[in-house]
């Protein structure tokens, strides 16, 4: 199946996903490169939110650019797999070596504004993370890496604490909704 099929099958958790998904579908249909970096206003990301096997922590990482505990993630740059990309991700930010999904379809679907940074020594704009979240397992007890170039701290959080670790009102929102609907169906 498609990435894009895999998103038009997605059913929305929440009213917010709900129009982050008409969004989302809205750009596919403008934009022909939202799979990599050359389109300035949004493109696709895909994450993962890294659970223990219990489901009572979560593995995140200290993202240098936000200033904060974050989840995993990064850019589909023309990869049209974005489970692998997650995964991948998921790897190179933490240095976990075994990380599986816990369910092969989209977790969360969200639109997510970044404001203006600095990376590499480049300015990048504000723009749209159109993102493609998975639910993502490993094993708390593996060696943890820092990725120095993109964060400064890598830890398991316990669930019901990451609204405390994060300073993005945002993201905090996005984390009790991942949680939530963990406690739901998983």
């Amino acid at each position: 199946m498609s990435w894009i099929e895999e998103i038009k099958r997605y059913t929305p958790y929440t009213k917010q996903e709900e129009s982050d998904k008409e969004a989302i579908l809205y750009a596919i249909d403008s934009f022909n490169n939202l799979l990599t970096r050359e389109n300035p206003l949004a493109h696709i990301t895909s994450s993962g939110y890294i659970v223990n096997k219990d489901k009572t922590k979560v593995l995140m990482i200290y993202h240098n650019i936000y200033n904060s505990w974050s989840w995993t993630g990064g850019h589909a740059d023309g990869d049209e797999d974005l489970l692998y990309v997650a995964i991948k991700e998921a790897k190179e930010e933490t240095g976990v070596k075994n990380i599986k999904a816990l369910d092969n379809k989209i977790f969360s679907l969200d639109v997510l504004p970044v404001p203006a940074h600095t990376k590499r020594g480049k300015e990048i704009a504000s723009h749209l993370h159109l993102s493609i979240a998975y639910l993502l397992e490993a094993d708390e007890n593996d060696e943890l890496i820092i990725k120095e170039d993109e964060n400064s701290g890598v830890k398991w959080i316990p669930i019901d604490e990451v609204g405390i670790y994060s300073t993005e009102l945002d993201m905090i929102k996005l984390y009790e909704k991942f949680n939530h609907k963990i406690k739901q169906f998983y």
